[in-house]
């Protein structure tokens, strides 16, 4: 198979030639010293090579957050509005760039990036544009007799956030977003690995007309430009985004200078097919919500549980559909499976589905590509049966397109082991009878509990976790409680100097 070169797919050397540090409404190169290179996961071939952020980049980064700071939060709801939805214009004229990078940097399939990726965060900007007007506290009311309480909703300050290389665009405007509506500025650190679409987010932005310095990007490593970002004194708040052995080493940085923390963490999203569920639409469903994104999604359906007197003929069909997924060069309409992020990426998950094999059945997959796709980090959809809660692959995030399906007896049993996990981020239940679904969104431990569909999420609901997945929302205006401060603010209505409470320090009645 035959792949144009990157210039033909997204220019990204040329485009991105002066840098891959976004300060002050300008790229520019880091100067840690050392360089980094975008991969091609689909071919293996080098995209974009850049120096990377060190210590002093984050430095200068946040100081020119600080400096914008209370300009942009002094601004009216209405002009910020204002400026966010001429971002979402920019944004949708641009919208085939930011696929075609997204697609380059991850592998995704270029019909993926086009219907999902960029339209999702072309969305969320209109969305935060709208919301940026609703940020009212409580009503007045004088709750003492004696006063007038109110309460304002005021911007933190400069926010610090860590976004992860599954979504770069769309977590990148989970991160910007909320954080500006609300009248905060920000540094962003997007994973080295795919910072492509975080700068051309932020240029988009200044373009837009946002002050230079309210959107700011640092590409380094974890180590170094993220953990001095999220233990900088001058942030205020950190969002992360990432695994969960991760965020515990985030929250350890952020809570030594006592700052706000966002957590959003690992999945192992149940998949909980009762036995009066549409049995095709459960299928489809499960085969969508495992492999989108090929896997590499902290909502995916991980772990379908079904109900017994489906059990045989759900794994019999899921199979079946699962073997008619075509992997292929992402950039072609006819592809439906990228590869993984990586050879690093699709080895750790061959390894969770080679060790597997001791204990549990490969119905389909379970291995990597050859000829054509050789040379990418592909991996086959797998399926896998037959294996015990307690096991590696029941328990484990894999962060791939593996399936692995158990069955249940009693309704009980369904839920206890849908929730039998250290994760709550996400999960799914497929049942015709109501009472029965409602049940189980009750009763699962998850963030976000869908009924007969999985993955589809909107700018209007939020998202986050239970448990190890982590504490705090993104999306919808619950997002706003983690980039703003609540102030009471009280006013004495009685002009009187000497007030009754005062005896209690000092004189008498």
């Amino acid at each position: 198979m035959h792949y144009p070169g990157t210039s033909d797919r997204f220019p990204a050397q040329e485009r991105l030639a002066a840098g891959a540090q976004f300060i002050a409404g300008r790229l520019t190169r880091g100067t840690s010293g050392r360089t980094h290179t975008v991969v091609d996961p689909a071919t293996g071939e080098d995209v974009y090579t850049y120096e990377l952020a060190g210590t002093d980049d984050v430095d200068a980064a946040v100081a020119a957050a600080r400096a914008a700071f209370m300009g942009w939060a002094a601004t009216t709801p209405g002009e910020r509005s204002d400026a966010m939805h001429r971002f979402a214009a920019v944004l949708a004229d641009r919208a085939d760039e930011f696929a075609r990078a997204e697609s380059l940097q991850c592998g995704k399939p270029l019909k993926l990036t086009r219907e999902f990726d960029v339209p999702g965060t072309i969305d969320n900007t209109a969305f935060f544009a709208g919301a940026a007007r609703h940020l009212q506290g409580q009503s007045a009311g004088e709750y003492s007799g004696d006063h007038t309480s109110y309460i304002r909703r005021e911007p933190i300050g400069v926010v610090g956030s860590i976004a992860p290389w599954n979504y770069p665009l769309q977590m990148a405007a989970w991160k910007v977003l909320p954080a500006i509506a609300a009248g905060n500025t920000i540094v962003l650190k997007p994973a080295e690995i795919t910072p492509l679409t975080s700068l051309l987010f932020a240029e988009a932005a200044t373009e837009a007309g946002i002050p230079d310095g309210v959107i700011n990007i640092v590409t380094g490593t974890g180590k170094e430009a993220g953990e001095h970002l999220v233990g900088h004194p001058d942030v205020a708040m950190t969002s992360f985004t990432g695994s969960t052995a991760v965020g515990k080493r985030v929250a350890e940085i952020a809570t030594a200078t006592v700052k706000r923390i966002h957590l959003e963490l690992g999945g192992k999203a149940p998949f909980v097919v009762f036995d009066d569920a549409d049995l095709e639409a459960a299928v489809n469903g499960a085969v969508a919500g495992a492999l989108i994104n090929t896997g590499q999604d902290c909502t995916a359906a991980t772990r379908a549980y079904v109900q017994r007197p489906l059990y045989d003929v759900f794994v019999e069909r899921t199979a079946a559909l699962m073997d008619t997924v075509r992997l292929g060069d992402p950039f072609q309409s006819t592809t439906d499976l990228g590869p993984l992020i990586s050879h690093v990426q699709r080895d750790r998950v061959a390894g969770f589905v080679d060790r597997a094999r001791a204990y549990a059945r490969v119905v389909i997959g379970g291995e990597a590509p050859q000829g054509d796709l050789k040379n990418g980090a592909f991996y086959r959809p797998t399926l896998i049966a037959d294996a015990s809660q307690g096991s590696e692959i029941v328990q484990s995030e894999i962060f791939g397109p593996v399936l692995v399906v158990l069955p249940f007896d009693s309704d009980d049993d369904g839920i206890r082991l849908a929730n039998d996990t250290p994760y709550g981020l996400a999960a799914s239940a497929w049942s015709r009878d109501v009472y029965r679904a409602n049940r189980a969104t009750r009763e699962i431990k998850a963030g976000c509990v869908w009924v007969n569909d999985h993955i589809p999420i909107i700018s209007e609901m939020p998202h986050g976790g239970y448990k190890a997945s982590g504490f705090g929302k993104d999306m919808s205006t619950y997002s706003f409680e983690e980039y703003t401060q609540i102030k009471h603010v009280m006013y004495d209505n009685t002009a009187v100097p000497r007030k009754d409470w005062h005896r209690t320090i000092f004189g008498d009645r």
